[in-house]
């Protein structure tokens, strides 16, 4: 199923497909000439094809294949009003006593000629419709799929003139090293541009070959239970089995899906839909820490914020203080892995001035600074609170340990912009940092996010998360990083994001977006038809296409939004015990409910978490065990009042830049 040379190749074209079928023939004018790049042809009034149907054209010395992009029908009336007169004005009455002639005229649009050299006028020749093997020859996908090593990716299936075909894209133009990246644009909700990423997915996971490495998904969630049931089977129906039995997809869900996502500010209940009993036991909670959060300061700091020395302060706290040993000026030493850790390394720090009669400068940064990048950092964990943590647990993706066709969903739907911003950066650029080291565990990493018209806009002030679009849309396939991106409105995204995409899809489009400059060059009746598309059908660019084409894909085999909610319905948050003893029974269905609540009574919430953290990370075979020894000596809580370790913001009268 994960691929192989055979199982690129295409199917063996039908008997009945040697037989080709004339259906017109090329006409030229003083007015419609034929040239190389389009020409005009004339069928019957009663033909197969239609806008997007793909035709040859068989001359002498030439072969020309083309795509229907426009048609028009009209008769030998020279005004309207004559057909009204011979009517006597009752457009219901019978025929008139002289029946008109009347013409299908077509226009197409030339994919590819052979021989290519010369390239000359199409042959005013007869017109047949496209075999199999012609639609290969017209789309240039002999070169990849006749090779040696075949790199053909299925993209969905032709289907006109009562022909079914398969339709392929180079991997080498999706996933580079010679072009990279897939954008897809339609209509929320009638466009399929999820269920489109889906299957492709699904069909770069089966056909992808061995020979050109390891590949791996890295999906961001960022619209309700969008992409959260991946692992769930879904109902086909014939028609979707029959495409992928011509696509030689096997239609099950994906193998190996890793789910993250973060608490919720209670600090226990996972932020996802994906919270039924029975599934949320493979949701990994998503948690940083100081060192996570410090790395990537920038993306939570505004620009106001992050002057050069406010960013100089940072930069020390980050080389020469988190998670070494640090002598103070006081003779205190201190050992900074947490926010509360550096909460105290900044009180020592204003107390030690303040003893000292100096209360302006600190080994060469002003207190003023100080306290500003204090404030500035310790209200993260309360601003992205259930993402980063107060203390020194922390969970994340394996980066390092990646493994083949593997799919990590990251659901960041019910995140605040801030903490997505994060995720996004600090994920994308460890993806980046470890392809560039060649040690993530695979080759290419394909990254997919929805919404491209919110995450990277075309106008608006510059964002960290666009930033990192820019930079793998620009120089990510040089990485074996690739972006599928999707968006409602193309004309919306930033220009360098959607033109570096190798390959684009469009589904059902909006008439309004079709009315902007991005679309000029597709003829009325293609605009027209973008309109009206059915779910599941696309129009497809790429490189090797010189004309867009249209092709029909099959339902994923995986359960998706709403269908997923109605057949595992999120749980309701529960009171922090319950919570934990929920998580620890799906990680061993033996632990019991009285024993969970014997181990964490009386035991700090801090403790706990980091215990259930510690043993999610680990999943071992004695659950309860390596939880109760996660815990630690018993130390009961605080009573209110009492003095904790949990960040304070400091709130000063002298500090002017007190939030």
């Amino acid at each position: 199923m994960n691929g192989g040379k055979g199982e690129n190749e295409p199917s063996p074209a039908d008997e009945s497909e040697t037989q080709p079928v004339a259906i017109g023939h090329v006409v030229a004018t003083e007015h419609l000439p034929a040239g190389p790049h389009q020409f005009h042809f004339w069928t019957a009034v009663e033909t197969p094809i239609g806008i997007g149907a793909m035709v040859r054209v068989d001359g002498k010395a030439r072969t020309v294949y083309a795509v229907v992009v426009d048609g028009v029908a009209y008769s030998d009336l020279v005004d309207p009003l004559h057909a009204v007169r011979a009517a006597a004005g009752d457009p219901t009455s019978a025929p008139a006593p002289t029946e008109h002639t009347e013409i299908r005229l077509w226009k197409a649009a030339v994919l590819r000629q052979m021989p290519e050299e010369p390239l000359q006028p199409a042959p005013l020749a007869e017109v047949f419709l496209a075999l199999q093997t012609d639609i290969e020859v017209a789309l240039h996908m002999e070169s990849f799929l006749r090779a040696a090593e075949p790199t053909g990716i299925p993209v969905g299936v032709y289907t006109a003139g009562g022909l079914m075909a398969p339709v392929y894209l180079d991997a080498d133009f999706l996933l580079g090293p010679e072009s990279a990246h897939l954008n897809i644009s339609g209509v929320s909700g009638l466009a399929t541009k999820t269920s489109a990423v889906v299957f492709l997915l699904k069909s770069v996971f089966t056909h992808f070959p061995k020979t050109k490495g390891r590949v791996a998904a890295v999906c961001f969630n960022v619209k309700g239970p969008d992409l959260c049931f991946l692992d769930q089977p879904a109902d086909l129906d014939d028609d979707d089995r029959e495409m992928y039995r011509l696509l030689a997809i096997d239609p099950v869900p994906f193998d190996r899906v890793h789910y993250y996502a973060p608490f919720k500010a209670d600090g226990i209940n996972i932020n996802s839909l994906r919270t039924h009993p029975d599934l949320i036991g493979s949701v990994r909670p998503l948690v940083w820490g100081l060192r996570e959060v410090l790395d990537y300061h920038e993306v939570l700091l505004n620009r106001d914020d992050l002057d050069a020395k406010a960013a100089a302060f940072i930069d020390f706290l980050t080389d020469r203080v988190v998670e070494k040993e640090f002598h103070d000026d006081w003779g205190n030493t201190h050992r900074v892995r947490t926010f509360s850790e550096l909460e105290r390394l900044f009180r020592a720090i204003f107390d030690g001035l303040e003893a000292g009669g100096r209360s302006d400068m600190w080994r060469t940064h002003h207190i003023a600074t100080i306290r500003k990048v204090r404030n500035r950092l310790l209200n993260i964990s309360t601003r992205c609170k259930g993402l980063v943590t107060d203390d020194a647990t922390s969970e994340d993706l394996p980066f390092g340990a990646f493994e083949d066709r593997d799919v990590h969903v990251i659901d960041v739907a019910g995140m605040d912009q801030i903490a997505q911003d994060l995720v996004f950066t600090r994920v994308v650029s460890k993806l980046r940092e470890h392809l560039e080291r060649r040690d993530l565990g695979v080759d290419h990493v394909i990254v997919f996010v929805d919404e491209l018209n919110k995450y990277a806009p075309g106008d608006g002030p510059e964002s960290y998360v666009r930033k990192m679009l820019l930079d793998i849309s620009e120089r990510g396939r040089y990485l074996g990083l690739v972006l599928f991106g999707a968006q409602q409105f193309r004309s919306q995204v930033h220009r360098r994001v959607v033109g570096n995409a190798g390959t684009t899809m469009f589904g059902r489009m909006d008439m309004d977006e079709l009315g902007t400059p991005g679309y000029q060059l597709l003829s009325q009746a293609t605009k027209i038809k973008l309109a009206t598309l059915p779910k599941g059908e696309l129009m497809v660019r790429h490189p090797h296409f010189t004309q867009p084409i249209f092709v029909r894909f099959p339902r994923p085999p995986v359960l998706q939004g709403s269908a997923g909610v109605a057949a595992f319905p999120p749980a309701a948050d529960v009171p922090f015990d319950e919570a934990i003893v929920r998580q620890l029974v799906a990680l061993d269905r033996d632990v019991s409910q009285t024993a969970v609540l014997q181990v964490i009574d009386g035991c700090r919430e801090e403790d706990v978490r980091r215990a259930l953290l510690a043993t999610r990370r680990s999943r071992p075979d004695d659950v309860l065990g390596y939880f109760r020894a996660a815990i630690g000596p018993r130390v009961r809580q605080s009573r209110a009042g009492d003095t904790g370790t949990g960040v304070v913001p400091l709130q000063s009268v002298e500090d002017p830049y007190a939030p």
